[in-house]
């Protein structure tokens, strides 16, 4: 493990980025702005160093952006219908800042502030920060810790830990954009993807909150339980794919049992031969295909453009919180939230 500066926030804050190495030469870098991932270096076929994740060179091109790259979200992860939930009969006035909906939690989330570092070892991190009572509009003063942790065998762990004072929502999840090909690459449309959902939340239209059904996927575009690429069905003007600008769906994933910690993806790049497994034991996933990228400069000289990194951000159903059809993300005060996703890399 080593740190370095990655510079000073807009509120004056150093800000530090740390690197995790495991003793295969594997790299991951953190910093402390948002508990934001920043890069993840994996060797492609050839033995070559591959970064896989978007991101940028310091603290400023975070803070001047609005994708989310790499960070974590909380309180909570994707949408809360008209910025509202009612807890334990009492509603609660969100932030708008997604037309009328609140959007991973608002105006300033857990993406936007510098988290405490409370300790480190040479493959892993954990920061911790505090949310407080009505902050975001959520009620209850909420601790989170997240740790990363970068395995022996080429994993990625992500473990959060939560706890409040109140009953409130409890969905914490990281907006990570892989592309396996290498974070320069270019469009991410020809890599495959497989994923263990049988069926997907549709949403009402372009704002992105779900009906409350859970649909089939087979026979439409959202049909990835067979790997196929990214692109093949992207354009084929499927409502629902049309709402999104491409794929930024929720996915349901098909669980052995409940909260179980298991597969439930596969990614792979032709071109590099790079293979990602990912594991949750969420009940959902956002899967977004970088629709809204919009043309910036990123790390060491990339410029980024539409569709050139994807997500795959485990979590409660989007407006869970609303919807009595869908898994509860409500966090009783007093009880520990606590969940897993883990990125394991290897080639083909």
């Amino acid at each position: 493990m080593y740190k370095e500066s990655f510079g000073t926030s807009k509120q004056g804050e150093a800000v530090t980025v740390y690197t995790l190495e495991n003793k295969g030469g594997r790299k991951v870098r953190v910093t402390d702005y948002g508990a934001t991932l920043v890069s993840i270096i994996v060797p492609d076929r050839d033995g070559k160093m591959q970064d896989v994740l978007l991101g940028y060179d310091n603290v400023t091109g975070y803070e001047q952006n609005t994708c989310y790259f790499g960070a974590v979200i909380g309180r909570n992860g994707n949408r809360i219908a008209n910025a509202q939930c009612t807890i334990d009969g009492v509603n609660y006035q969100l932030d708008r800042n997604d037309n009328e909906n609140n959007l991973h939690s608002g105006i300033k989330g857990m993406d936007t502030i510098v988290w405490d570092v409370k300790e480190y070892t040479d493959n892993a991190i954990t920061l911790t920060c505090r949310s407080a009572d009505k902050e975001q509009g959520f009620p209850g003063n909420m601790d989170v810790r997240v740790t990363y942790v970068l395995t022996e065998d080429d994993a990625l762990e992500i473990c959060y830990e939560a706890s409040a004072d109140k009953d409130t929502v409890a969905n914490l999840t990281n907006h990570a954009y892989f592309n396996l090909a290498g974070h320069a690459s270019g469009s991410i449309l020809d890599q495959e993807l497989m994923m263990r959902a049988s069926h997907f939340t549709p949403v009402i239209d372009a704002k992105a909150i779900p009906t409350g059904e859970i649909a089939p996927v087979a026979g439409t575009p959202m049909d990835f339980t067979t790997a196929k690429t990214i692109g093949c069905e992207i354009e084929t003007g499927d409502t629902q794919v049309n709402y999104g600008g491409g794929f930024d769906h929720n996915f349901v994933l098909d669980k052995d049992e409940q909260g179980a910690f298991e597969l439930f993806a596969e990614a792979y790049a032709p071109d590099t031969g790079i293979v990602m497994k990912a594991y949750t034991d969420l009940p959902g996933v956002q899967f977004y295909s970088g629709n809204f990228i919009t043309r910036q400069d990123g790390k060491q000289g990339a410029v980024y453009e539409k569709r050139q990194g994807f997500c795959l951000e485990t979590q409660y159903f989007p407006n869970a919180v609303n919807e009595p059809n869908f898994e509860s993300p409500i966090l009783k005060a007093g009880e520990t939230y606590k969940t897993k996703t883990s990125y394991q890399f290897s080639v083909r």
